[in-house]
């Protein structure tokens, strides 16, 4: 029996089977009941009141035989059927009824005979998805293969968002340290009281290892009992204590939250309880809590807090002590407070990282670039370098397997491949001037080549500056726009400047692996090129987290004909474990995801593209062997319906 049930009311029973057929869709979650008088259905709605199943919608027929305006009043007079949705379907004759019912306030809904095809059935879904909206606010995803998904999605996201704002908005500043640990304390211990698979309640003796300065850390301890010293090697090499963690404190914070090498060593110094968790453990303890998150994320917060409060103190009573090194022991505690403030901004804004530090890199290498530049100039090179520089900056992106072919046949002209290879970067390949020199044998020629070099990285470098900069303006442009689409305008455009663009925010995960771009000369397509960027990014950070260590990333681009009509493809291929095929259909699914836990999100990334690569009136393909590979292939329409 389903949670909540429609009942249709009507004295003809064709009408009645009708009415059925036509709602049979909605009944995988609602129960539907008939009626042919209001005696059969009063004897429903105490029935479904024994059962505690609530009514979420009420269809009566009204015509000269039958009032059904009267069972609409009847029905709203019911405590327990005072919330469900009314619908009047009417012949149009009896007036004073229908306005005696809709002035009463006991109608949401009229329909007039003849009913036009799927009338009911569209009337009925937007009141029973209005129903739900407002009787079961939290399990809203279910309904959405029946209901209106786009409200239910909406709705959905406006809450998690609602609830994420209230969580962290709390007046957790309120409670002292001691107050604070305490509560996520008794929570941890809550969690793991009745499984304790890997053994997160831990008793260690003393002189016990927990972290070691420049390994890697993969777990997190809160203690609850004992003393754990944390030691630093200094340039001698000397290992020194420099910090004491009692009852309440977190050992292996920042380097649990960054990934990267543990800051200090970790020992303890007395009988020691703790609370060890992994990766795992630690995202299946705060999906279990949603009020868990918001005060561990406080904590952690304070402990990052208080470390850097320890290290403006050690560095002040320093100064004191050394002013002979006033300015050089300044510089370095600026230096520091800026490294501590970069690593909470890479634990509280993640997404923002990539690109704020490509920006930077760009920044230092455009820097040196214009120096080499200015202190070395080359007039005779002025017009080469200058087209050199705005080809960079304005040049299309080119597959490897394109630049490997392009050096290949430069390198039977000039017969030098490593010239070849600087050619082809440069884009002068088939320049005669430049070939010439190289057979020539130009003295000054690698000399000129690497002059021409540096305007090509400097060009190249501000289009990516460019690139990062204007994906930062897009982020913050989406969590405004996040649920209004409607605001972005079809134009034509070259899909792989999108995807390259993608590429490029996606530079620091890549780094670690290969990345293949095969791109077809595909012709531009009029599309939303900002909700398609979207598309990229969900599939491309999919792919980037299936990659095994030092995996390959296939980029990959064609156009193709079926049956007459011109598309566009556009693929992503990881070489990881891939996605079984009972699940295929299921990824698109709403809170649906293959990941591991951990991934805090909405579960709706891969509904969001299908819903957007709809609307540019394409699809989705998967393709995925278990253990070898997943390819996700975007199908849009090279002509857009107008």
């Amino acid at each position: 029996m389903n949670q909540f049930a429609i009942l249709c009311v009507d004295d003809n029973p064709v009408s009645i089977e009708q009415l059925r057929n036509e709602l049979r869709p909605f009944s995988s979650r609602f129960d539907l009941h008939t009626a042919n008088s209001m005696e059969e259905a009063n004897s429903v709605l105490d029935y479904c009141n024994e059962q505690k199943q609530s009514m979420a919608l009420v269809v009566a027929s009204h015509n000269e035989s039958f009032n059904g305006a009267e069972v609409l009043i009847q029905v709203d007079k019911l405590a327990h059927t005072q919330q469900a949705r009314k619908i009047l379907i009417s012949s149009g004759k009896d007036i004073e009824a229908i306005l005696s019912a809709v002035n009463d306030g006991r109608l949401d809904h009229c329909l007039t005979k003849p009913l036009q095809d799927n009338l009911a059935y569209k009337t009925a879904q937007k009141e029973l998805t209005t129903f739900i909206l407002e009787n079961d606010k939290d399990n809203l995803l279910s309904y959405s293969r029946i209901l209106d998904q786009q409200r239910l999605l909406r709705a959905h996201i406006d809450q998690k968002m609602r609830s994420y704002r209230e969580g962290f908005m709390t007046d957790h500043h309120k409670l002292s340290d001691k107050q604070l640990a305490q509560q996520v304390t008794d929570a941890l211990f809550d969690f793991f009281a009745d499984k304790d698979e890997t053994g997160a309640c831990r008793h260690y003796s003393p002189d016990h290892l927990l972290t070691k300065e420049g390994e890697e850390n993969r777990f997190l301890w809160f203690i609850t009992k004992g003393e754990v010293a944390l030691y630093k090697k200094d340039e001698a090499g000397i290992q020194r204590e420099v910090v004491r963690h009692t009852q309440g404190n977190i050992v292996g914070g920042m380097s649990f939250v960054t990934g990267e090498p543990s800051f200090s060593t970790a020992i303890t110094l007395t009988a020691t309880e703790v609370i060890k968790l992994d990766r795992d453990v630690f995202a299946q303890v705060m999906h279990s809590n949603t009020s868990l998150l918001p005060l561990f994320t406080n904590l952690l917060l304070r402990h990052f807090n208080r470390r850097l409060q320890r290290s403006i103190t050690t560095k002040l009573e320093l100064q004191k002590t050394l002013e002979s090194l006033e300015s050089a022991h300044q510089q370095l505690i600026e230096r520091e407070k800026m490294a501590m403030l970069g690593q909470l901004v890479a634990g509280v804004a993640h997404e923002l990282n990539n690109p704020i530090a490509a920006i930077l890199r760009g920044t230092e290498t455009l820097t040196n670039k214009i120096l080499s530049l200015l202190q070395h100039p080359n007039s005779a090179l002025e017009n080469q370098s200058i087209d050199v520089l705005n080809r960079a900056l304005e040049s299309k992106p080119r597959s490897t397997a394109l630049e490997r072919e392009l050096v290949k046949l430069t390198e039977q002209h000039v017969g030098d491949r490593r010239v070849a290879k600087k050619l082809v970067k440069l884009g002068i390949e088939d320049h005669p001037g430049w070939i010439s020199k190289v057979k020539d044998g130009e003295p000054n020629l690698m000399n000129q080549l690497a002059h021409l070099e540096d305007y090509h990285i400097a060009g190249a470098t501000l289009r990516s500056i460019h690139v990062c900069a204007q994906r930062i303006a897009d982020m913050v442009k989406s969590l405004k726009g996040y649920s209004r689409p409607d605001d972005e305008r079809f134009r034509v455009v070259d899909i792989h400047e999108g995807i390259e663009d993608t590429l490029v925010i996606f530079e620091n995960k890549l780094k670690f692996h290969q990345v293949e771009k095969r791109y077809s000369p595909t012709p531009p397509i009029r599309c939303l090129p900002i909700a398609l960027q979207q598309v990229w990014t969900n599939l491309i950070s999919n792919a980037i987290d299936a990659l095994p260590e030092k995996g390959c990333l296939t980029v990959e681009t064609s156009e193709t004909n079926v049956n007459g009509k011109p598309w566009v493809v556009v693929s992503f291929e990881d070489n990881g474990q891939g996605i079984p095929q009972e699940v295929h259909e299921k990824i698109f699914e709403l809170n649906f995801s293959t990941k591991k836990e951990g991934n805090f999100g909405l579960g709706i990334g891969l509904s969001v593209c299908q819903q957007i690569v709809h609307q540019h009136g394409g699809h989705i393909q998967v393709a995925s062997e278990i253990g070898k590979y997943t390819k996700m292939s975007v199908w849009l329409p090279l002509r857009q319906e107008q």
